[in-house]
């Protein structure tokens, strides 16, 4: 058992019950939060990154853990925390993949119906 089984727990109870993106991110984004003192999730718009849910104060510049789907960064993970060990690293790029399906803000489905 790891320190983030509980986080990683919590994460996992909100995905399943899903509900639309941005109410999946910002419980994500509420769950880290109680780890680490600043997350964010900023969402690639047009080439850019535009801050999404967001939650405590930022104090330092974010570690940046991209989020990827289908090989392409659609997203960033920002946390605010100390000193990150290897598994905070580990733990915090299994939630990038996690939640990289509710990121996909403004991503173009070629007019197919599009679900998590």
């Amino acid at each position: 058992m790891t320190s983030h089984d509980g986080a990683l727990a919590a994460i996992d109870e909100s995905l399943n019950r899903g509900g639309d993106a941005d109410e999946v991110l910002r419980e994500v984004v509420a769950v880290l939060h109680h780890e680490y003192s600043w997350v964010g999730i900023s969402f690639v718009e047009e080439g850019e990154l535009v801050l999404g849910p967001a939650k405590g104060t930022q104090t330092a510049e974010p570690i940046a853990i991209p989020i990827s789907y289908e090989n392409q960064v659609v997203a960033e993970l920002g946390i605010v925390a100390g000193e990150l060990d290897p598994e905070d690293h580990a733990f915090l790029e299994r939630v990038a993949l996690l939640i990289s399906p509710y990121c996909l803000v403004g991503w173009d489905t070629g007019g197919e119906a599009w679900s998590p």
